[in-house]
């Protein structure tokens, strides 16, 4: 959770000066906004304007998460311009319905997280990269982050045990490697649990980790696609930065250059899609416009995504500006010489 001990130290206050759609004009300004979250000021700016595309978490220095402080305000204060039918409906729509069974795994063998949504890439997870993987998945599954997309961080706090103690029944271990095909799963069990004191009863393993591994066993099978890709950088892997590495190093294997754009890495550009439900069309518009041509001057050949709702909201615009469009494990199968059946 929140930790204010270093704000008052704190020279840069970049979690501030660094937001992407708060245009705040000076350090002094910055802190004062930090206290006014600080003391729980419902006239804080930040709620009322926060795009929560979590990027503050990844500029604070400190590691303090100020996101979580400020999504617990946004609930407490009804800050955000949601229609209560369009929160009370996500809250529904997901919410895990009848018994949970298990489905019997192997926990000496690695498992394949698909979290809510088991049918939403099918065809991406095809393959001999995954066609031995054992795999749980649905709402009795579903890690829950999404709600901090609503501002109702207590539903989160209200299921996550849940899922959790789901998991302990489906018969994991500690060393059972869970693989994470969503940022948000990963979030959840490598940043959000260890702050909220959750402990996780298995071994979280992100999706780029997974598909690196299996490239350098069958590196000798690859071919270099040469080929040049932006990466679209969602909201959830703000939580877990250091995957970008592993991402340099996939594109590095199957020789594909990651085009040094503006809207990448820390300056990374959410889709945007939460912000539509507070009526921000024409900022939304712009930020998608702004990052996807933003590839083409850079001059990508393909975007990589890793957020099914990036993907969904971003494809379209990237494909009508001549890119193609694929998930980074859809690369690597092309580069072990599979044709993809879409």
């Amino acid at each position: 959770m929140f930790d204010d001990s270093h704000c008052a130290e704190c020279k840069t206050v970049d979690c501030m000066m660094k937001c992407q759609w708060i245009d705040f004009d000076s350090i002094e300004t910055s802190k004062q906004e930090i206290t006014k979250l600080i003391n729980e000021d419902e006239d804080c700016r930040i709620l009322k304007e926060c795009m929560v595309c979590f990027a503050c978490d990844e500029y604070c220095p400190y590691n303090s998460h100020p996101f979580d402080k400020i999504n617990e305000l946004q609930e407490k204060y009804q800050s955000q311009d949601i229609l209560p039918a369009v929160v009370q409906n996500s809250i529904d729509m997901y919410k895990a319905k009848g018994e949970f069974v298990p489905r019997p795994i192997d926990p000496k063998k690695p498992i394949l997280n698909k979290c809510a949504f088991p049918k939403m890439n099918a065809k991406e997870i095809k393959g001999p990269m995954f066609e031995n993987l054992q795999s749980v998945g649905g709402l009795h599954y579903f890690c829950q982050l999404v709600y901090q997309h609503v501002a109702k961080p207590s539903i989160i706090k209200e299921r996550v045990p849940v899922i959790l103690e789901n998991f302990k029944k489906t018969g994991v271990l500690k060393d059972t490697e869970v693989i994470c095909w969503h940022d948000e799963c990963y979030g959840l069990y490598t940043s959000y649990c260890q702050r909220n004191n959750l402990e996780v009863p298995f071994k979280p393993v992100h999706i780029f980790e997974y598909v690196y591994n299996y490239l350098k066993d069958n590196e000798s099978k690859i071919k270099k696609l040469n080929l040049k890709a932006a990466y679209q950088r969602n909201c959830s892997n703000r939580y877990v930065p250091e995957t970008d590495k592993i991402l340099d190093k996939i594109c590095e294997l199957i020789g594909v250059e990651r085009v040094a754009r503006k809207y990448d890495r820390e300056n990374g550009l959410c889709c945007a899609a939460p912000f539509g439900m507070r009526g921000h069309k024409k900022e939304v518009r712009k930020a998608q416009n702004d990052n996807v041509q933003d590839m083409v001057d850079f001059g990508a050949q393909v975007c990589i995504f890793n957020c099914p709702m990036c993907k969904d909201t971003l494809e379209r615009k990237v494909t009508g500006k001549g890119m193609k469009a694929y998930f980074i494990s859809d690369l690597a199968r092309l580069a072990l010489g599979e044709k993809l059946d879409y």
